[in-house]
């Protein structure tokens, strides 16, 4: 068995709940005694383990061969799926389905077409009902099949309805997945680039999207079709930096749950993904009362929902739920508070609890940075953005990437490292030119930062206030707002200036707004 293999059969392994082990072990033992299964010895070795020796196993248990091995450890591997899918078909609609197919199937193969068929029509049901258009387009083939062989005096009838569901089924399959299809590459897009970075940018995005953008209407679509409809829309806005239309369709997304309630419980990642979407655009519109609100919904959810063995939706709900949790702690200007997130954060990520991507962990390392960096504690901040300055050739977000670098000078500068400062300023210029991440903003700080060194301190604070001035004045145009949206620079100017913290800055700002 190939190194990838084994790896990923430890993972499987390893990320078994106890009642998962149990229930493998009882479905294993149902017809032989265990001391006679060469693979749950195997299992049960590896289970104490936590890893995988291969000199050790074979001195603990004579009864494996070497040669046999690799196809030992395939048939576990099989063994637990089944065991597994056993265990989890009551909490998954998509697999009961499949299993009254197969149970149709096996009907179909003695004969028995009438039970098949019986069987078959309950099943399309239930996938209509779960929003499930492809599996029950795969039931309708099957009926078709079947009618074709077991004669009925309906038959003519029958035809027409069989042949016009599955027209229906097709052309909102097909609806449904070029909307999809679009949400995906816009999807792609913004992890290459982030947000548009100039007018270019903003027109090569929209010649994009309507080139791409399908005639239907929305009223024509089902529930999974209107769902990819709002998802491709959100992306869109989203990336121009539109983000009160954002709002609109992230609305428009979670009110679809809301009205098919059903579907929450169907399809919970999805639902959730809803709410991220709606506290993403509710941050972007600084809109702090019904983010709260959201947030609240959110840990609701969480706690009222019963998220079973589902790992995936455990770990979709505290990916979110951290982001959002960071992202209030940004809006109220409670950094030092928000740093006792951090523990628990960076341990979910060292231990790969949920096996999130390098593309959320990048992202995390630099709002952990943004935190220390408003608590004041930049020796902290450079730590978690040289993590991401340091990776090897990553080929997304090159926007967090330059402003990683950013901040990393500025605090630097904070520290005090004004050569060190001097000396990073060539190569960041360098990596921003090669990016095409460098905007009007960017150019401004550089030259600020280029000439602090040889600056007296008591000529700062003018050259802060100058800086502050072109900085508002380049916040006013569209297309240079985007470094705003990653580094909150004019409430460090102001802090600069004011000789107060950052975190003391925006507690003003939002106090004044929330009178909070």
């Amino acid at each position: 068995m190939p190194k990838q293999k084994t790896d990923d059969l430890m993972q499987l392994i390893n990320s078994l709940s106890r009642a998962e082990k149990r229930h493998f072990r009882l479905f294993v033992k149902r017809n032989q005694a265990s001391s006679d299964i060469l693979f749950l010895q195997l299992f049960d070795f590896l289970d104490r383990q936590g890893e995988y020796e291969e000199e050790q196993l074979l001195q603990k248990i004579p009864g494996i061969k070497k040669t046999q091995l690799s196809n030992l450890k395939a048939h576990l591997y099989k063994q637990l799926l089944i065991s597994l899918r056993l265990l989890n078909k009551g909490n998954n609609e998509d697999i009961l389905i499949r299993e009254n197919i197969d149970y149709a199937r096996l009907l179909y193969n003695k004969g028995l077409y009438r039970q098949a068929l019986d069987i078959l029509e309950k099943a399309k049901e239930r996938a209509r009902a779960a929003g499930m258009l492809n599996q029950a387009l795969e039931i309708l083939e099957f009926e078709k099949r079947i009618e074709g062989q077991y004669i009925m005096r309906s038959i003519e009838g029958r035809a027409e309805q069989l042949a016009d569901e599955t027209n229906l089924l097709t052309r909102q399959i097909e609806s449904s997945h070029r909307f999809s299809n679009l949400s995906l590459r816009m999807y792609g897009l913004y992890l290459r680039i982030g947000f548009v970075r100039n007018e270019r940018d903003y027109h090569q995005l929209k010649q994009l999207f309507q080139s791409q953008l399908p005639s239907t209407s929305f009223q024509e679509l089902d529930f999974w079709g209107r769902i990819y409809y709002c998802q491709s829309f959100i992306w869109y806005h989203h990336i121009a930096q539109d983000f009160p239309l954002c709002y609109r369709y992230a609305q428009r997304w979670v009110d679809l749950f809301r009205e098919h309630p059903h579907m929450i419980s169907l399809h919970g990642a999805m639902y959730l993904k809803a709410m991220h979407n709606l506290l993403n655009a509710l941050y972007n519109i600084v809109h702090f009362p019904r983010f709260v609100e959201v947030l609240q919904e959110l840990e609701t959810f969480y706690a009222t929902h019963d998220f079973g063995e589902d790992r995936n939706l455990e770990g979709l709900y505290h990916l979110y739920h951290y982001i959002h949790l960071i992202k209030r702690h940004f809006m109220e200007g409670t950094f030092k508070e928000g740093l006792t997130l951090v523990p628990g954060l960076l341990k979910i990520i060292d231990d790969d609890t949920y096996n999130w991507d390098q593309h959320r962990e990048l992202v995390f390392y630099y709002r952990i940075a943004c935190l220390y960096f408003g608590s004041g504690d930049n020796s902290r901040a450079i730590d978690f953005l040289n993590r991401i300055i340091n990776q090897k050739n990553p080929d997304y977000r090159e926007d967090i990437q330059s402003f990683a670098r950013i901040l990393n000078l500025i605090a630097h500068f904070e520290m005090g490292n004004r050569q060190l400062v001097e000396y990073q300023l060539k190569s960041v210029y360098r990596f921003l030119l090669k990016a095409e991440e460098l905007n009007e903003v960017q150019k401004v700080i550089i030259q600020f930062l280029r000439k602090t060194p040889r600056m007296k301190m008591s000529a700062l604070k003018e050259e802060f206030i100058l800086l502050k001035e072109k900085l508002v004045e380049l916040e006013q145009r569209r297309f240079e707002r985007r470094p705003f949206l990653y580094l909150d620079i004019i409430s460090w100017l102001e802090s600069k200036i004011e000789g107060v913290t950052v975190q003391e800055v925006i507690r003003r700002k939002f106090a004044a707004r929330y009178g909070k």
